[in-house]
């Protein structure tokens, strides 16, 4: 028996460093976190050009005032359905991503805590994302009731309704699957000597951010349950006819919602503050400091929600604590913002392109956070509520926040997962194009929004024509620009370009950095020591 089990035990290739599963099975049944950081991230790729060409089509018909080519109905459906993907599909996935991959490799544990659930997790997502996509072919097309699916507009949508309801299901149990295991993992199998207060900062920002989704995604859950029990079963929690409230829905809806801004926002600054101090060679300015601010803006975003509302008739006292309360996450993210510049104060840059994109990230993430204060005061809130105001403030949060920190990362670490240099030129000129084109689409409709162009309309008046077609032109080139992005990303991958060494940068620091380029499949089978 014994010599049967030693015999079996050498027939298996766990010895072998870099064994790993080849052909189909090495993707569907994925445990490793690196495959599954992967998988996140093309699957966050598909959905950015998916919700980007909705996002082409949203354009294109407002080139000009007047119906061009789409309905009314429809435009509401490209409208809505970009919001939705954008969210759950590209950005969120994307940040999750990159916290499969580099979580374990940052805090030297082997793996995630919950492998076959981290596959799971992933295997939700396309499962989501199809639902979604495919509620534009059912009758009546797909949800067009905005992404924040207001009742009683969206009590009376057809079918598409239900699939955006199911798929939200979906992709949120996705999220807090995802969740609990950067928890566990970032609490439970960090490497000897590496205390929470010696974890890299992108670690932080995850577990604080892992927190906020176990928190809010439930609280998604039931507005849209109640929402569907609404439609199918005869409940009116958001019905006035039948005694229900529609502002219920908003303040249940942005009890998520704003959170979850957060969570888009969060996992971005750890990967610029993975970055700034690497071509800043210096150490991060304020660590400690900015745990504290990140905790703080967690903590602070629960109690803001209703700033989404003061359109909504709320009484004074109300509108004058959410002002206040809104107004004081500035703080805690001005900390954040003078901490990155401090680390680059009298530091001895460079600027490779995951630098340009962070210092590209601070600038315009900054516009979009005075944007943010401006429309936290409610007597300014309810002149521009609901205008291209709006829309142009999330999107220099979004886009310029979490999209360039993104981008930034992903240059960052490239060399370490290929084994490769990306194109450093070409690099670049992405960079350059993508910040010109991005404030050329999105600054005029800070102008559209104060001129009073409401968001969501398909149609307009003439004196609005100029700055739409600017905004336009803008959206196109941007779009454009991540074709560039993808060729660059699959050179580096086919292996076309000079090979990077195991510390790809100079001044780049923590345990990721110890590793061979490109990652043995493998990693941290013993922990090492942290000193």
């Amino acid at each position: 028996m014994t010599s049967v089990a030693v015999g079996h035990a050498q027939d298996h290739v766990h010895d072998d460093h870099n064994a790993k599963p080849s052909g189909w099975r090495r993707w569907l049944f994925a445990t490793n976190h690196k495959d599954i950081g992967l998988m996140y991230l093309i699957f966050s790729f598909v959905s950015l050009m998916e919700g980007g060409t909705l996002a082409l089509l949203i354009r294109i018909e407002l080139f000009e005032p007047g119906v061009q080519f789409f309905q009314p109905d429809l435009f509401n459906q490209f409208t809505t359905m970009h919001g939705l993907i954008m969210i759950f599909g590209a950005i969120m996935p994307a940040l999750v991503g990159f916290a499969n991959y580099m979580i374990p490799l940052q805090i030297g544990a082997s793996d995630m805590a919950f492998a076959r659930m981290n596959n799971f997790s992933f295997w939700l997502l396309p499962v989501g994302g199809i639902l979604l996509t495919a509620s534009f072919f059912v009758p009546g097309g797909a949800n067009a009731a905005g992404w924040t699916m207001y009742a009683p507009l969206s009590l009376q949508m057809g079918p598409g309704m239900d699939m955006a309801i199911f798929a939200i299901h979906i992709l949120g149990a996705s999220s807090i699957m995802g969740a609990i295991n950067i928890i566990v993992t970032v609490l439970n199998m960090r490497a000897p000597g590496m205390t929470l207060m010696k974890m890299p900062l992108f670690c932080w920002t995850w577990l604080i951010t892992a927190y906020l989704l176990i928190a809010v995604m439930p609280v998604l859950a039931a507005a849209v349950t109640m929402l569907l029990t609404d439609r199918h079963f005869g409940t009116g929690f958001f019905n006035a006819a039948a005694g229900g409230d529609p502002v219920l829905y908003q303040h249940v809806f942005w009890f998520f919602g704003h959170p979850e801004v957060y969570i888009m926002i969060l996992p971005a600054f750890g990967i610029v503050s993975a970055v700034i101090p690497t071509f800043s060679r210096k150490k991060l300015f304020g660590y400690a400091s900015m745990v504290y601010a990140t905790s703080a803006i967690a903590i602070l975003s629960f109690i803001v929600w209703a700033h989404h509302m003061f359109a909504t008739g709320m009484p004074v006292t109300g509108q004058l604590y959410f002002m206040y309360a809104t107004m004081l996450i500035s703080i805690p993210t001005g900390v954040k913002v003078f901490n990155w510049v401090a680390t680059m104060w009298r530091g001895s840059l460079s600027f490779e392109t995951p630098m340009l994109f962070s210092i590209g990230f601070i600038f315009v993430f900054t516009i979009g956070g005075f944007t943010g204060l401006i429309v936290a005061v409610a007597p300014i809130d309810i002149a521009v509520h609901d205008t291209y105001y709006v829309v142009a403030h999330f999107h220099y949060v979004l886009v310029a926040g979490s999209l360039f920190a993104l981008f930034s990362g992903t240059y960052y670490w490239l060399p370490k997962w290929t084994g490769y240099m990306y194109d450093e030129k070409l690099g670049k000129i992405h960079f350059w194009s993508t910040m010109i084109s991005f404030n050329i689409t999105f600054f005029p409709m800070h102008f559209l929004g104060l001129a009073g162009m409401p968001r969501r309309y398909v149609d307009y008046a003439t004196q609005f024509t100029d700055f739409h077609q600017i905004a336009t032109i803008g959206a196109f080139w941007f779009g454009f620009s991540q074709l560039l992005f993808l060729y660059i990303v699959i050179k580096a991958y086919r292996g076309k370009g000079q090979r990077a060494t195991a510390q790809v940068w100079e001044g780049a620091e923590g345990l990721e950095w110890t590793l061979p380029s490109p990652l043995p499949f493998h990693t941290f089978e013993t922990p090492p020591e942290v000193k």
